[in-house]
């Protein structure tokens, strides 16, 4: 039995760390606490116990999709989507407060500036980058903004729906729509609050390390979800703690970047800026790895964190219903239904 317990504690720590931003407890803690910032008139069919309860269940949902090997666990957006590593970003020669906020254009930026500054970047290992993924920094700001776009969406058929005549079916679907986006892009948002997704020191400290930081390659599972287990941290802690989402201001930008883009990447980038007094707290024995007792310190930093994906994730949602835009080709063909028949 020994052996047998020495074997599995030995697959744990060789075994690639999967790079994902909190287990299946956090990521439902971030929509819960969401969900308790929405503001009293918020839509009421999305605040109920059903629905609460299914947002909560599809915040797991983009890590899910990569149950399928090889295909979807490390392959494409259902992988880079999950994070974006700011360090890559700026040795590529790209200046992560002025990217583009299209996809493609961003990636032929960054592709031409890897290669112009090819120095500073590791070479590749096939074997271990067999879905071709290593090449890129993470999509993360990209993916939540194109979500939000889909939620605003959402919002404006389903006033087309209930404006202009829409079947109870339509409604229902409309309604269903929204409820999918808002827990979808809940993981994102929850993603971008782990600081460990914005860094290439995602997995332990990499390269040159005079402050000594652990090199530990589960320490990004530790925070995903180690800790959060062994501090009990449940969403009965936040409680009375969050306050009703505001708006996010939308207009042109002089630059023509989606300003959604913006807010998302200065988010990602706050969350970079945590990174080494992430580090600084291991560094001081007081996240609890090993025998070391849950510290006030680390568990704040812990809970702030979900804190803040939560109070962010509430305003995306509160953004996307104030600023949904008027369907009018939606409304045109209801319109038509309303007409009555030529003669």
């Amino acid at each position: 039995m020994k052996i047998r317990r020495l074997f599995l504690v030995c697959a744990l720590l060789l075994a690639p760390a999967a790079l994902r931003a909190w287990d299946h407890d956090g990521h439902r803690l971030v929509n819960q606490l969401a969900l308790s910032a929405l503001p009293s008139d918020f839509p009421a069919f999305a605040r109920d116990a059903a629905a609460a309860e299914r947002i909560a269940f599809l915040a797991n949902v983009p890590d899910r999709w990569r149950n399928v090997d090889p295909w979807l666990k490390n392959s494409g957006s259902s992988w880079t989507d999950h994070f974006c590593d700011i360090e890559q970003l700026n040795d590529a020669g790209l200046d992560p407060r002025t990217v583009s906020s299209l996809r493609y254009e961003f990636a032929l930026a960054f592709a031409s500036g890897r290669a112009a500054h090819a120095d500073k970047f590791p070479a590749l290992n096939p074997a271990r980058n067999t879905d071709h993924t290593s090449e890129w920094p993470g999509f993360s700001p990209w993916a939540m903004t194109e979500w939000f776009q889909k939620l605003r969406s959402g919002f404006s058929y389903l006033k087309a729906f209930e404006d202009v005549g829409g079947t109870p079916e339509e409604i229902a679907n409309a309604k269903a729509d929204i409820i999918y986006a808002m827990g979808v892009i809940g993981h994102y948002v929850g993603d971008a609050a782990q600081p460990l997704h914005t860094t290439v020191h995602h997995n332990g400290w990499i390269g040159r390390n005079p402050n000594g930081y652990t090199t530990w390659p589960r320490f990004h599972s530790w925070i995903d979800g180690g800790f959060m287990a062994k501090a009990k941290i449940t969403a009965a802690d936040f409680k009375g703690r969050t306050k009703p989402a505001e708006t996010f201001v939308l207009g042109n930008r002089e630059d023509g970047r989606d300003l959604f883009f913006v807010i998302a990447m200065d988010y990602l980038i706050a969350q970079n800026q945590l990174v080494e007094p992430l580090y600084k707290l291991d560094k001081a024995g007081l996240l609890a790895r090993d025998d070391q007792p849950v510290a006030p310190e680390g568990r704040a930093f812990i809970e702030g964190q979900f804190l803040t994906a939560g109070q962010m994730l509430a305003r995306v949602w509160v953004t996307a219903w104030q600023t949904a835009p008027v369907d009018t080709y939606l409304r045109t063909q209801l319109a038509k239904r309303q007409a009555p028949p030529a003669k």
